[in-house]
């Protein structure tokens, strides 16, 4: 029963947050194309992808940067919102913007003297306030799922790898079937 609970769980972690953003874009593209009058027509599509760059824009700007912070700030606070805004926004953070995470592929010798390696990303070059001084964080993204192991390795285990991140990130999450 226990092991049935977990996997059920588990199963939560990956519907929810998926179904969730499904509802609310198909929510949103519906409304806004009953709103124009133009039901099936696609142009909720559009004007959601024109808002979101509005957003960016004014986000960028002096003027209205201080009103985003703001909110950010606010949500930041609220009980259980500061816990899911703040993960969403971690999680959009580590693929885009200022703050990204996983622009840095590396190849990972996982055991000493083998020669399989593994693809990741560090997202860590020190670990100092672990105590691990010679060691660094690596993001395995998992194929054909969206989930993932964080490992902390010796670096010298770790090897950069030439390229773009992007498509590095779509080779792995295609088990290697992207090119």
């Amino acid at each position: 029963m226990k092991r049935l609970t977990q996997y059920f769980f588990k199963g939560l972690l990956i519907v929810v947050p998926l179904a969730l953003t499904l509802f609310v874009l198909y929510t949103l593209f519906v409304r806004i194309d009953s709103l124009l009058g133009m039901e099936r027509t696609g142009l909720g599509l559009l004007v959601v992808v024109a808002a979101t760059t509005a957003i960016g824009f004014f986000a960028s700007h002096f003027v209205t940067r201080h009103l985003f912070v703001l909110v950010d700030r606010l949500f930041a606070r609220l009980p259980l919102v500061k816990m899911l805004y703040g993960a969403i926004r971690d999680l959009v953070g580590a693929f885009v913007g200022d703050r990204r995470s996983f622009d840095k592929p590396v190849l990972v010798e996982i055991v000493p003297g083998s020669e399989a390696r593994v693809i990741g990303f560090l997202t860590r070059d020190e670990l100092d306030q672990f105590g691990l001084r010679d060691h660094v964080a690596v993001y395995l993204p998992q194929s054909y799922n969206f989930a993932g192991n964080l490992l902390v390795v010796p670096r010298e285990r770790v090897t950069r790898l030439a390229g773009d991140s992007a498509r590095t990130m779509a080779f792995v999450v295609s088990g290697g079937v992207s090119t």
